[in-house]
């Protein structure tokens, strides 16, 4: 396994990081452990999760999952670099009451606690933000991490789906403030069918010395090899794969990425995340494996080398929006 740093931080990760969200709702707490263990034997030291994984009436059963298996020691903790999430509602009925959601320092107070109760640890390593606050100042925020990380309970923070102009904003008032270290990482919505973060979110990150950390490497499953699978009778195509495949141009463009992999002997799914690995700025993809099969196939791709034909040609298939501003501008 390859490491880099992690943005401008000395903390050294894997480049892949091991997504959680399935775990509790796709994959019961054995076979989510016995992922975890098989990824830790892999070298993958870089976990993510968030508060409200597990989802509905389960909320918080992910990071319990992840807490129960630190609990089995054998350095499990210590090996592992975790990143947590803070903004969504916890109420089970999706009813929360006043100041139990979104990124106010009451809210970050509690959330922070309840998380590192779940997850059986003391320290949370990259505390994220999940999405922005439209209602709570940065000065605000940037307060409440503060005391946070004098506390000890977590080390940095970063965000989730973040524009390029608040990774910008979060980061000059950090500055202004002295002592705050800022935001070191973002995730973002980024893979061969989806590059629009390559217009002002990468850059911005890029300009910060912020990591990106791309989630949705596969787009819903779009760039896994979803045609071929449909043809050989397997599992079919659902939610963001399935409508982008209804439009028959995108199919066509589908189609034509499966066929060009296939004339190289590449399964789509290690291709696309491979790609990603050729990105500039990009930490490592998040990966989100439901068996442990699937947990190869991605350490495999992160051994792939894409040449430099094969990535013109993606780039033929999937074109980037082009550098900012020239993008939108003419």
């Amino acid at each position: 396994m390859k490491y880099t740093q992690l943005g401008r931080t000395g903390l050294k990760v894997s480049r892949l990081v091991l997504g959680t969200m399935n775990f509790g709702p796709q994959t019961d707490e054995a076979d989510s452990h016995a992922i975890m263990d098989a990824a830790l034997d892999t070298g993958m030291n870089f976990f993510d999760t968030a508060n409200v994984y597990g989802w509905g009436e389960n909320k918080g059963r992910t990071e319990e999952i992840i807490g129960n298996w630190f609990a089995k020691g054998d350095d499990r903790r210590d090996k592992v670099v975790l990143a947590t999430k803070v903004y969504g509602n916890m109420a089970a009925d999706g009813d929360a009451w006043p100041n139990h959601d979104k990124l106010s320092a009451l809210n970050i107070r509690r959330a922070v606690d309840a998380s590192l109760k779940r997850l059986q640890t003391d320290y949370i390593d990259v505390y994220q933000f999940h999405h922005i606050d439209r209602s709570t100042s940065f000065e605000e925020i940037w307060q409440a991490i503060d005391v946070l990380v004098q506390q000890g309970k977590i080390l940095y923070a970063g965000s989730s789906n973040f524009p390029g102009y608040k990774i910008a904003q979060a980061n000059e008032i950090a500055a202004r403030r002295g002592g705050t270290i800022g935001l070191v990482s973002e995730q973002c919505l980024y893979n061969l069918a989806e590059r629009r973060a390559e217009m002002e979110v990468i850059p911005a990150a890029q300009e910060y010395g912020l990591g990106v950390i791309p989630w949705s490497p596969l787009h819903g499953g779009l760039l896994g090899g979803v045609i071929k699978k449909e043809i050989q009778g397997g599992r079919r195509a659902s939610g963001r794969a399935a409508d982008t495949l209804a439009d028959p141009a995108k199919r066509a463009q589908i189609q034509a990425y499966e066929d060009l992999l296939d004339k190289h002997g590449i399964e789509p799914g290690e291709a696309a995340l491979a790609w990603l690995l050729t990105r500039p700025g990009v930490t490592g993809p998040i990966v989100g494996p439901r068996t442990a099969e699937q947990l190869e196939s991605a350490v495999r791709a992160s051994e792939l080398e894409l040449n430099d034909e094969l990535l013109t040609t993606l780039d033929e298939i999937f074109p980037g929006p082009g550098p900012s501003p020239e993008a939108f501008a003419w």
